[in-house]
């Protein structure tokens, strides 16, 4: 089911996972586009808005625009809360994401994966390669920094839920402020509207609490990610690091571009995890970054239509 209300810019599609919930996903449009399909898949906490400026940007860019699909996991965003919090896992959410793929026909896509996002990205290039053409990994790689991972362990389900717009922008500041340190009002006021949902008015909250439980169980470790990482290889790879980072450090990203034979790196000035993807200057590189993919995948649509 689709859903477009007035002047929002993109498409709501629903969808019923295999247990039966029912989740959303944002669609960015670009009618008659023959480039790869852009999958932005969003980090622990966050959801399908995180966004919304990087895809608006690609599904609008003159001449050169792409379709955009922006997920939120179960129990984030739009998507349904999950009754059996035990569903919160990177297995789950893969095995979610790959459903979606199938139903609305995609494959060889520019995932976009920033945190989880880009662990999730790793997964699906082990379980089903063909989703996949293109890969952005924004703050994220086969190893994580425990410091980095015990602060958003600690976070998770335990943020205050703030009374006012002002209050949850002040919040955000409060929480981000040491390693973003360029951001204005105006840009932490729409970090707010990222991280909260608007009911009425008034802030509310944009995923299960729940998480939480889940974070706990699997006892706040993930293991190095060197084999699913270079199940990347195939495919072209940007990786982007935020100056500020204590998930990515600079050592795992020289490691990566070691490693993989197709690597581009970009580390983001003043910002931490994950970078926002909302300046111009990193929509640039991703743009540049996406179009030099593509020559192949417009090769092989062009040819499929003749």
């Amino acid at each position: 089911m689709t859903e477009m209300a007035e002047g929002q810019g993109w498409r709501d599609i629903y969808f019923t996972a295999r247990d039966g919930l029912r989740l959303h996903v944002r669609h960015y449009e670009a009618p008659g586009s023959l480039r790869r399909p852009a999958l932005c898949l969003p980090g622990l906490t966050r959801n399908a808005a995180d966004f919304h400026v990087l895809a608006s940007r690609l599904a609008d860019a003159r001449g050169h625009r792409r379709p955009v699909y922006a997920v939120d996991y179960r129990g984030r965003g739009r998507s349904a809360r999950d009754p059996d919090w035990r569903n919160y896992t990177l297995l789950v959410e893969a095995l979610d994401i790959l459903d979606f793929m199938t139903i609305a026909g995609l494959h060889s896509a520019a995932v976009v994966g920033t945190s989880r996002g880009g662990i999730l990205a790793m997964i699906m290039a082990v379980l089903r390669p063909t989703t996949i053409g293109a890969v952005v990994l924004n703050d994220i790689g086969p190893v994580i920094d425990k410091e980095g991972l015990a602060r958003i362990v600690g976070y998770v389900g335990r943020v205050p839920l703030p009374a006012t717009w002002e209050e949850a922008t002040a919040l955000v500041r409060g929480m981000g402020a040491r390693d973003f340190t360029d951001l204005d009002d105006v840009e932490w006021q729409a970090v707010a509207r990222q991280w909260y949902h608007d009911e009425n008015g008034r802030p509310a909250p944009s995923y299960d609490a729940n998480l939480s439980k889940a974070i706990s169980l699997g006892g706040g470790g993930i293991p190095d990610l060197w084999p699913q990482f270079m199940a990347l290889s195939p495919f072209p790879l940007l990786a982007i690091r935020g100056e500020n980072s204590d998930i990515l450090s600079r050592t795992t990203l020289e490691q990566m571009c070691t490693r993989h034979p197709r690597i581009e790196s970009l580390t983001v000035r003043a910002q931490g995890h994950a970078p926002l993807l909302r300046d111009e200057a990193t929509i640039r590189i991703i743009f540049d970054f996406l179009m030099r993919s593509d020559d192949q995948h417009v090769a092989e649509q062009a040819l499929a239509a003749y």
